[in-house]
């Protein structure tokens, strides 16, 4: 009953989305103080979350069973389960829908609330002890940011005498604003979002809540918890560019993008949890989103909107086939698998393709985006370019060295017994898969029109 209620809550999500994105004019302003307001990059958001929220919430039919049935969740603490998962659907769309960045940074703060929530109803104390973690540096760092809105409110009332702190006010008013107050204003206001997209140095939390959390929470919050920060940050380097400390800005995120994808790529070497190499992989593609805003032209900020869809997608899929190996094996360590093609063929192949379209292999979405990032890369720096490259390799060896340890033993005389999968949840990796192979040959020109439109109503 509440698997069906979620499964509704998702398709409600979707149907209005779609039915505001073709029915008004966007982008369009509620109340008079225009604190929340629907533009095409939010609804772009709202749409993947609704997508992959519903494919969670048909995945959780069988999958929260299965945790009842192992005493991993207590049946008393499962409405608060789906209390805190609807609830997580409903902040991460208000937070795509703020205007205002002091309501921006409310959502924010919900959106961790309710994931830490999630993570520890599990009646584990690493789950408790990793969602204290992530509540810890992930509030601890948006204090800081908290402080850079009072600095940039502040700095926005000396120059209208009213104060603001709403995006499409502040755009305006950028110019006017004093270049080195503004600049630590952003870099206190970076420092929580840093924390929220799960990037360096800040992406300690990560890969801890990604290994403990319930499959189906770590595919929400891998593919749609994350984008708030990236889009915040998006949207705070769209108005530095309007002020004289917006190259200096840019060049931040190169550093800061390079350094997160780099760190990911060498602590992915040594990893024999699969749910922890994908949490890693999450670092990774968080930084490579975080170069192209710092790149900054046209083209990379659309492939990097479309980065965030492949993505999605993608690390979804690969967390749900983890949750099947998971409840099969009672473990994702490589050295726990074994006969996974015979055990869990539909897992095995989610992996697989899963992994194949992560690391950027031809014919899949990530490697179209990945490609074209690295060429506005190569407009700066071919060192650059090199140097990310040589990262992705290691990334790819990673996953490489990872599923021929796992997928390729057998123990023809061990007598475990085949989780049966069910139909709820083999489905959203049948859903996935097919997408990402299709959004890999085939992108629709409504896409393409769409993400120029937002790039363009960003200003870059």
């Amino acid at each position: 009953m509440l698997a069906g209620f979620s499964l509704g809550h998702g398709l409600w999500h979707l149907g209005l989305s779609l039915w505001v994105l073709l029915a008004l004019p966007l982008p369009h302003y509620f109340m008079e103080s225009r604190y929340l307001f629907i533009d095409r990059l939010g609804i772009f958001q709202v749409l993947i979350a609704s997508a992959v929220f519903i494919l969670a919430a048909l995945y959780s039919r069988g999958y929260v069973s299965h945790l009842i049935a192992n005493k991993e969740l207590d049946t008393e603490n499962l409405p608060v389960f789906y209390l805190g998962f609807n609830l997580l659907l409903s902040v991460i769309t208000f937070a795509f829908f703020a205007n205002n960045l002091a309501l921006f940074w409310l959502f924010l703060e919900l959106s961790t609330l309710f994931s830490a929530l999630l993570i520890a109803t599990l009646n584990a104390r690493d789950n408790l002890v990793a969602a204290l973690k992530y509540i810890f540096i992930a509030s601890t760092a948006m204090i800081f940011a908290f402080i850079g809105l009072i600095i940039l409110f502040s700095l926005t009332r000396q120059v209208s005498g009213t104060g603001t702190l709403n995006w499409d006010e502040l755009a305006g008013l950028a110019p006017l604003l004093s270049p080195s107050v503004l600049g630590l204003s952003a870099l206190l206001i970076l420092t929580g979002l840093l924390a929220k997209s799960g990037l360096v140095p800040l992406h300690n939390w990560l890969p801890a809540a990604y290994a403990k959390a319930p499959s189906v929470v770590t595919a929400l919050m891998s593919a749609t918890v994350l984008n708030i920060g990236i889009v915040g940050i998006l949207r705070l380097s769209a108005l530095l560019r309007q002020s004289q400390i917006g190259e200096t800005f840019s060049n931040v995120l190169i550093g800061l993008g390079i350094l997160s994808i780099g760190v990911a790529a060498f602590s992915m070497l040594s990893r024999r949890n699969l749910k922890k190499l994908i949490g890693f992989s999450s670092i990774e593609h968080m930084g490579i989103m975080l170069l192209a805003i710092g790149i900054g032209t046209p083209l990379a900020v659309f492939w990097m909107l479309f980065h965030t869809l492949a993505h999605s997608l993608v690390k979804s899929g690969l967390f749900f086939s983890a949750g099947i190996i998971r409840r099969q094996y009672g473990s994702d360590r490589f050295d726990r698998i074994f006969d996974i093609f015979r055990l869990q063929p539909v897992a095995a192949w989610g992996v697989i393709i899963g992994s194949a379209a992560i690391t950027g292999m031809p014919l899949f979405p990530v490697f179209l985006s990945e490609l074209n990032i690295l060429i506005q890369l190569g407009g700066i720096s071919v060192w650059l370019v090199l140097a990310v490259l040589f990262c992705l390799l290691l990334v790819a060896s990673s996953f490489a060295t990872f599923l021929l340890k796992a997928f390729t033993r057998s123990e023809q005389t061990a007598d475990r017994p085949v989780f049966r999968t069910p139909l709820s949840m083999k489905l959203p990796v049948y859903v996935i898969m097919a997408g990402v192979v299709v959004l890999g040959v085939f992108q629709p020109p409504v896409l393409a029109d769409f993400l120029s439109q937002i790039v363009k109503g960003l200003g870059f």
